[in-house]
């Protein structure tokens, strides 16, 4: 799409049936890819595994196989939200199907909780890796995998390479391998282990397996070439020894395989044949290609191989989507836990309100191309508007609240105890929502800014002799207000004008400028607001050498006590609602009760961040 230091648009384009689709390189290679028919002869035994075990199975029925393949050592952000929908959405547009693959190669960072939580996320997405049985049409298969399951597979692999003379152990320490390992003007050295007979590395790797030397005394390497111009083939690293207790494993493996060595196996097992990644791994691609080649050249690994795209990264402003600088803000409690509804976290923003629709147009909308895009905030809170419109019913509700009392209501009415129906549709084009009741009493909350006493041109609200409507009720002529003895305003004095309640015949007979949103005191309900802006003051606070920290929003959360009109006493946890004038709230998926209820504040009606 646009260069990495492109913007897009500051709002989301209009949407219709003919809209030209975005840019997407991706797609263009898999339609190549079909039109010659890439891999006629590509078998798929119904489950990983190696090229016997393929061998035996039927010709593959989807068209093509791709994968998502998190690593669970964190919760996924909005930028994974890319990969998802571009793995899933690729595979489902050209009939083919996207795995779920957990890359659970390194024990030490990974949990369950993550495990759960992505599937949670990938779900919550839209998306499935469960599809119907081809044989029967109605039973369903997983194609939920785990790397760690192919550790037997991946030693035995990592056991052939070293029989070819294709890996050997090195005993080197760390730091004489990075010193060895050159740099990009200076070619690396041989390791002093380089040299060892197949039969003396295979001694040693078994002897790793076994537990027989201690964690990081030694790894296994690949044997490339320590001139190559591309430092990852300088004898990349595939083993290690590492004692840790695995999350699905246990303790069975004290070596585990590195993620460059895993990943392409993985790959071919799973018979993937388009693996998308973004544009850091463009230069272990050889790699890839190299290890692949060599095992299928050898019989472990079917072909025909996979092939690795790179694509570029979504980018969103005023977030930071480093897994180490979103635990900093966690565990240094800048924010409440991962699914505070600041964070760009997935759970973070399924709290905060956003949609798995408004998400999914987003990412669509950004295409594929070669090069890091990125996007400004208000693009995806524009998709969301555009999609919370549509379905969110009405509500007014007072953030700010100041009374309001009506002196001639009991005059106008008869008693202060009437008590003056009052109603307006749930949403203004469903009408199969049906209507939304709430009455006006003597006394009202309205916002406070709605009340001025000397009030600036251009302001139509409340100040003394100024008529404004409220909102489905009736005219009002401000009188004046009380202040205590700070001379703050504590209330604010109107007469309500007779026979002018919205939709009977006087209503029109009063012209008013302005028209302002109440709650009855009566029936209001008391509700904790959160209003959350940008968790960042800056676009990009990451950037350069700058420490994020420094660019904390301090007014990202601020947290009221207001009011909301009857018809919410229903609210469900989750449930969105656009408060008139206010923007779009959801009811807290954690703390929102029937008794003390929350509500978030998606995004206002329009962007007005900075403003």
């Amino acid at each position: 799409m646009s260069a990495s230091t492109d913007k897009t648009p500051s709002a989301a384009p209009e949407h219709d049936g003919d809209a030209v689709k975005p840019s997407n390189f991706l797609r263009a290679i898999i339609e190549r890819d079909l039109e010659q028919g890439f891999q006629p002869a590509r078998h798929f035994a119904g489950s990983p595994g190696d090229a016997a075990h393929h061998a035996a199975g039927p010709l593959d029925p989807a068209r093509i196989r791709t994968r998502f393949p998190p690593e669970p050592n964190g919760y996924l952000h909005i930028g994974h939200a890319k990969s998802i929908c571009l793995n899933f959405g690729l595979a489902r547009d050209y009939g083919g199907i996207c795995h779920l693959r957990f890359d659970d190669t390194n024990p030490e960072k990974e949990e369950q909780e993550y495990v759960d939580a992505i599937k949670e996320m990938v779900a919550w997405l839209g998306w499935s890796w469960n599809t119907p049985d081809a044989g029967t049409g109605s039973d369903t298969v997983s194609h939920l995998f785990y790397a760690s399951n192919y550790f037997d597979f991946m030693y035995r692999a990592a056991e052939y390479l070293v029989t070819q003379d294709l890996a050997y152990v090195d005993e080197q320490t760390a730091e004489e391998m990075r010193v060895n390992r050159g740099d990009f003007r200076t070619p690396g050295t041989n390791s002093p282990f380089r040299s060892r007979s197949p039969q003396e590395n295979l001694t040693r790797l078994r002897e790793m397996r076994d537990g027989k030397h201690p964690d990081g005394s030694m790894v296994l390497r690949a044997k490339i070439d320590m001139a190559s111009p591309n430092i990852n083939m300088r004898d990349p690293t595939l083993y290690r020894v590492r004692r840790a207790t695995h999350h699905n494993t246990g303790d069975q493996w004290c070596i585990y395989p590195m993620y460059t060595f895993a990943h392409p196996i993985e790959d071919a097992l799973e018979c993937i044949t388009h693996s998308f990644c973004t544009l850091e791994f463009e230069d272990q691609r050889p790699f890839y290609d190299w290890l692949v080649e060599h095992l299928a050249a050898g019989g472990l690994l079917a072909r025909p191989l996979p092939h690795q795209y790179e694509f570029g990264r979504l980018n969103l402003s005023y977030v930071v989507t480093s897994k180490r600088k979103l635990r900093q803000l966690v565990e240094e409690k800048h924010v409440s836990g991962w699914d505070d509804p600041r964070m760009p976290t997935l759970v973070g923003m399924r709290r905060r309100g956003y949609t798995p629709e408004s998400i999914r147009a987003m990412v669509e909308s950004t295409g594929a191309s070669k090069t890091n895009s990125w996007i400004e905030y208000s693009v995806l809170d524009g998709y969301l508007r555009a999609d919370l419109e549509g379905k969110a019913a009405r509500a007014m509700a007072v953030v700010d609240p100041v009374k309001l009392k009506l002196q001639n209501y009991a005059e106008v009415f008869g008693s202060l105890e009437h008590r003056e129906a009052c109603s307006a549709p749930a949403h203004p084009h469903l009408p199969e929502l049906g209507q939304r009741a709430f009455s006006l009493g003597p006394e009202l909350w309205i916002e406070r800014e709605d009340f001025m006493e000397t009030p600036p041109k251009g302001y139509h609200r409340l100040y003394p002799g100024n008529k404004v409507r409220l909102k489905y009720g009736y005219v009002i002529e401000c009188v004046g207000a009380e202040k205590n003895e700070q001379g703050e305003v504590t209330a604010v004095l109107a007469k309500l004008v007779p026979d002018t309640k919205s939709g009977t015949p006087g209503a029109d007979a009063v012209k008013v400028k302005g028209v302002i949103t109440w709650v009855g005191v009566h029936d209001g309900i008391p509700a904790e607001l959160r209003l959350y802006d940008r968790l960042f003051t800056e676009a990009q606070p990451d950037s350069g050498d700058r420490n994020f920290l420094d660019f904390i929003n301090p007014q990202s959360k601020r947290v009221v006590q207001g009011f909301v009109e009857p018809s919410l006493a229903g609210a469900q946890p989750d449930q969105k609602f656009q408060f008139e004038r206010h923007g779009y709230f959801v009811a807290d998926r954690k703390d929102h009760q029937s008794h003390a209820p929350v509500f978030n504040k998606i995004t206002g009606l329009k962007d007005s961040f900075g403003k």
